[in-house]
């Protein structure tokens, strides 16, 4: 178990492109720490960096109490699981289990109890004696993170185990990675881990913590739960959630009412939003999360009025599309609340949970309604 730690950490390619701009992170000992964010963000370079794999060009990369900058990758106590397993295909399972501990030249009674002791806990025993052509791609990420876990690492690095899964596969297999961290914690053998995916919801539902990622730059650091509930910037509102936010360009009347203005259609926040920003008045991006409108009478006060666009049936809950002032907004409703008599055109109205509603600066993008919270 060990602290990963990133200060300043840069990358520049030859071409003068610089991936990675100067960031900092903490990953607690024992910690599952994902990181997320669209493709071409770094985060998968980011990886490749802590492990050895790819230079840093600025910066310290630390991993316990040591600086690994110009360790090989072999050297820095790390074991990685990547997204095509990279099973070696002569070997039996068995053999690609010990191999790192047979290149550690460890004798043949320690490898073979160590073989024991991981594929029970990961209850793969029955696959030992088969080679890898002969596993489904759930047995192979199971053999492949047996393999690192075989190692006694102080971290582990996950670059998109899970992406050539199918869905039902890929959820089944994110609950036994999770669950393995706590069985290893509980075992006395706690993990770091530091877990890549461009998946949100492996994200969510993985992480102890999550670090968004967007172009090279960490957007923000949180719990799932706060990263939900109070994104840091436009960005993360947008990434996190499924649907995603409802994030539009309006108009702030700062105040005891906190005004919100879309086109021209105006509703109050009231104390509740006026007691949260932390600016003035002006142009300003909306968001509204999907889960936070609900359906009211058409001329009910404080609403925004829309017509209905798309209708999509999710199974346990609907997704309405709402055309309000020329902008698109999504509405989720419980399958067993929706109206089946709303159909594609009917006009409808809609109020925002002023609790939950966000407002963003439209330059920086930055949350101004979180009261001066630590996002």
């Amino acid at each position: 178990m060990a602290r990963l730690q990133l200060r300043n950490v840069e990358k520049t390619y030859g071409n003068g492109f610089k991936a990675v701009h100067g960031i900092n992170l903490d990953i607690h000992d024992g910690e599952f720490m994902v990181f997320v964010g669209p493709s071409g963000c770094a985060k998968s370079t980011t990886l490749r960096m802590i492990a050895g794999l790819e230079t840093i060009t600025g910066g310290e990369i630390h991993i316990g109490e040591k600086i690994v900058n110009d360790l090989a990758p072999g050297k820095r106590g790390l074991a990685m699981v990547f997204q095509n397993y990279a099973l070696y295909p002569h070997m039996k399972v068995k053999n690609n289990l010990g191999f790192g501990l047979r290149l550690k030249r460890k004798p043949k009674e320690e490898i073979a109890a160590a073989t024991d002791d991981v594929s029970g806990i990961l209850e793969i025993g029955e696959l030992l004696e088969r080679l890898p052509k002969e596993l489904s791609g759930g047995q192979a990420q199971r053999v492949a993170v047996g393999r690192a876990l075989i190692k006694s690492p102080e971290v582990f690095l996950f670059d998109e185990p899970l992406s050539n899964l199918d869905a039902k596969l890929r959820a089944s297999m994110r609950v036994r990675i999770t669950d393995l961290h706590m069985e290893l914690r509980e075992m006395g053998r706690p993990a770091t881990v530091a877990y890549v995916t461009h998946d949100q919801v492996e994200a969510m539902t993985m992480g102890d913590r999550i670090c968004v990622m967007k172009e090279g730059h960490i957007m923000q650091v949180a719990d799932p739960v706060t990263l939900y509930e109070k994104p840091a910037n436009a960005f993360v509102a947008g990434f996190i959630g499924m649907p995603e936010m409802n994030l539009v360009d309006g108009t702030l009347e700062a105040g005891e009412e906190a005004k919100l203005t879309i086109g021209n259609q105006t509703i109050s926040g009231g104390p509740t939003l006026a007691a949260r920003l932390t600016r003035q008045s002006g142009p300003v991006k909306i968001g509204i999360r999907p889960q936070h409108l609900n359906f009211v009478p058409i001329g009910t006060e404080n609403a925004f009025n829309g017509k209905v666009t798309v209708i999509e049936f999710m199974g346990h809950e609907i997704n309405l599309h709402i055309d309000i002032e020329g902008h698109s907004f999504i509405c989720v409703i419980p399958s067993e609340e929706y109206d089946r008599s709303i159909k594609r055109g009917d006009a409808v109205a809609v109020t925002p949970l002023v609790e939950r509603l966000h407002v963003f600066d439209l330059e920086s993008g930055l949350n101004v309604s979180l009261g001066g919270e630590d996002a």
